[in-house]
C-alpha cells in the first residue's frame, strides 16, 4: 500500500512542545523511505502516528487514499510489522515469542523466519532449540540476537507494511552487518518506513 502523511502536526505536553508541524511524506507502495535526523526531530513520532499509538492534532495519514483514521487500530495493526530499537520480548521460549506474530505458525514456518533473520543456525545449535527461554525482556539474549528475533517475528507476520525504528542502534559492528542484511531482505517488495540516526542504518534502505 501507498502511505501518505498530509500536513500532519503533533504536539507533546498539551501543545507546548510540537514534535511535527505540517509534516508531509509520500511512501510509495513497495518502497522504503528513511527518516534521518538527530534525536528530537520527530522521526519516532511519525512512526508512532503510523502505528496508531497516537493521533495527529492536525492533518491526516492516508493508506491507498483511505484515511488511516477510518480504520480501527486493531484492523490496521494486522497489516503492519514493527521492529523497534529495543525489541519487545517477553518471558517465555523462543517459540512463544515468535508465535506472538502468528499463533498458528508451524515449527517449519518458525525455522524459515529464523533463517531469514540469520538466527536459525544459532537456535538449532542450542540444547533446547525453540524451547530456549529468552528471559523477561530478552535478558538472556545479546542485543544482536534480540534484534534478529524481532526481525524473525516480522518475517513470520509477513505484513505488507513494516516500521523500523533505528533497529541497529544498540549493535556492535560485527552484529550490525547480519542485521542490516536481514533488514534489506525484509524490506523487499514491502512498504517500509525506516527511522535512522546513523548512515550505516541507511544501507537497509538502499
Amino acid at each position: 500500500p501507498r502511505i501518505r502523511f498530509e500536513a500532519v502536526s503533533f504536539s507533546h505536553d498539551g501543545g507546548r512542545s510540537r514534535a511535527l508541524d505540517g509534516f508531509s511524506l509520500d511512501v510509495p507502495a513497495g518502497e522504503t523511505v528513511a527518516l534521518v535526523g538527530p534525536t528530537g526531530a520527530g522521526k519516532t513520532t511519525a512512526a508512532h502516528l503510523l502505528l496508531r499509538w497516537i493521533e495527529p492534532d492536525a492533518g491526516r495519514i492516508l493508506v491507498d487514499e483511505v484515511p488511516l483514521a477510518a480504520l480501527s487500530p486493531e484492523e490496521w495493526r494486522l497489516r503492519l510489522a514493527w521492529v523497534p530499537q529495543h525489541p519487545r520480548l517477553f518471558h517465555g521460549t523462543m517459540r512463544e515469542n515468535l508465535r506472538l506474530a502468528r499463533p498458528d505458525a508451524s515449527d517449519a514456518d518458525l525455522g524459515r523466519a529464523l533463517d531469514l533473520a540469520h538466527l536459525g543456525d544459532l537456535v538449532r545449535a542450542l540444547p533446547r532449540g525453540l524451547e530456549t527461554p529468552v528471559g523477561e525482556g530478552g535478558e538472556r539474549l545479546s542485543g544482536g540476537e534480540a534484534q534478529r528475533l524481532a526481525l524473525a517475528r516480522a518475517w513470520l507476520k509477513d505484513a505488507p507494511v513494516v516500521v523500523l525504528d533505528e533497529p541497529t542502534a544498540q549493535l556492535d559492528l560485527a552484529t550490525e552487518g547480519a542485521v542490516v542484511e536481514a533488514i534489506e531482505r525484509l524490506c523487499r517488495e514491502r512498504t517500509v518506513l525506516l527511522v535512522a540516526h546513523r548512515l550505516t542504518t541507511l544501507a537497509a534502505a538502499g
